[in-house]
């Protein structure tokens, strides 16, 4: 009986030592199943792909076969070429910015007609987020003041588009999961009914693995609950473009009391789509279809910096916007948004009227309007900061 009780103590014994690592495996083998199964509905078979020198791999896949189509809303969806119509303004005066804005990938290669670009998803991407199921989209706010803003706001009202030059720089990111970006958002309802459309540069190196300056695109028609993501990290935006894709990072940046590098975009709403054209390349759209109240137009329009502070250390992030300098510093020195117009009933640019600013945290990141009367800078803000600092500990 001795000898039996204890062979079933030992054995106990082993079973619990086993145990952990046997379940542990088993959620290693799960995890590393959705990976895989997630991997390949991202990155469809390309036709030829681009080693690039940021370190990105840029498939180049049929236009027809990309992430966009895998929405169960576009699986009988027509692809649009192109829109209608192209908003033109009210006034006279146009002059055409320098074309000189590329990204990273060019230098190594271009994609044949009736492809598009997509960004390769690596199994790394993946892993960096905070869940397998939430990758892609925006994580919501931790704590209360955990993202921070220096923009320029519209008044509520029918707005069917926006454009605007918006200057590039590189912001240092303090922490991985921590953000710095610039954007444009064309929002209609609040609250869980929120959609909204999303385009500007960020530096996130917790989501692209570095701290590179990159375009991106979003969209959300439940307040970023379930719908939407990042670029083509869920099917949605519809890519048109062979030369720009969302997700791939900037060769020229401003340089402080230097060069500086504006990046015209244009968003508008046309035979129920959202297009994006950026300088004078038709990117993609959003189809009307995705959303609820976005559907019809939009009601309010924003641009302007976003960061996140996750106070490490108990301290302020140290976590730039823009330039990193506040918007008291002018041009060259602080980032800028310039030429603001929105797209009226009437499908004509009119420039932006009667904006109002909002800082969340002014003695870290500002925002200031700029003085009119320059065609080449019409209504225009400066923004930015550098997170702590004296004034902001």
């Amino acid at each position: 009986m001795v000898g039996m009780a204890g062979f079933m103590v030992a054995l106990v014994v082993i079973t619990v030592i086993i145990s952990p690592c046997v379940y542990g495996r088993e959620l290693f083998d799960q995890r590393e199943i959705k990976v895989q199964r997630l991997l390949k509905r991202l990155n469809k078979p390309a036709l030829k792909s681009i080693k690039s020198k940021d370190g990105d791999i840029i498939d180049c896949v049929p236009i027809t076969s990309q992430p966009a189509f895998d929405h169960h809303l576009l699986k009988n969806h027509t692809i649009q070429m192109r829109p209608s119509f192209i908003p033109e303004g009210d006034s006279t005066y146009t002059k055409k910015e320098a074309k000189d804005i590329t990204q990273v990938w060019h230098k190594n290669g271009e994609c044949p007609e009736n492809t598009v670009p997509i960004r390769r998803t690596k199994k790394e991407d993946i892993l960096r987020g905070k869940s397998i199921e939430s990758f892609g989209k925006k994580t919501q706010q931790s704590r209360p003041g955990d993202h921070e803003y220096a923009i320029m706001n519209s008044r509520e009202g029918s707005y069917y588009g926006t454009k605007f030059v918006m200057n590039i720089w590189r912001p240092e990111v303090e922490v991985p999961n921590e953000f710095s970006l610039a954007q444009t958002w064309l929002s209609s309802g609040r609250g869980s009914s929120l959609n909204t459309i999303e385009v500007g540069v960020q530096v996130y190196p917790g989501k692209y693995g570095d701290n590179n300056i990159r375009l991106f695109v979003y969209w959300t028609s439940d307040g970023y609950k379930n719908t939407g993501c990042y670029n083509s990290d869920c099917p949605g935006f519809v890519q048109r473009s062979k030369r720009i894709t969302a997700g791939g990072s900037y060769t020229q940046v401003s340089q402080y009391d230097g060069n500086q590098y504006g990046l015209p975009i244009l968003i508008w709403k046309d035979s129920g789509n959202w297009w994006l054209m950026i300088d004078e390349e038709l990117v993609g759209y959003w189809p009307g279809s995705l959303f609820t109240s976005l559907g019809d137009k939009a009601t309010r329009v924003q641009w302007g910096g976003e960061i996140v502070n996750q106070m490490s250390g108990g301290r302020h992030t140290a976590t730039g916007m823009g330039s990193g300098h506040l918007a008291d510093e002018w041009y060259k020195k602080a980032s800028y948004f310039r030429k603001l117009m929105t797209v009226d009933g009437a499908n004509t640019l009119r420039e932006a009227q009667d904006l109002y600013p909002f800082a969340s945290n002014g003695n870290c990141y500002n925002v200031k309007a700029g003085n009119g009367g320059n065609p080449d800078w019409d209504t225009h803000f400066f923004y930015g900061g550098p997170g702590r600092n004296v004034n902001c500990p």
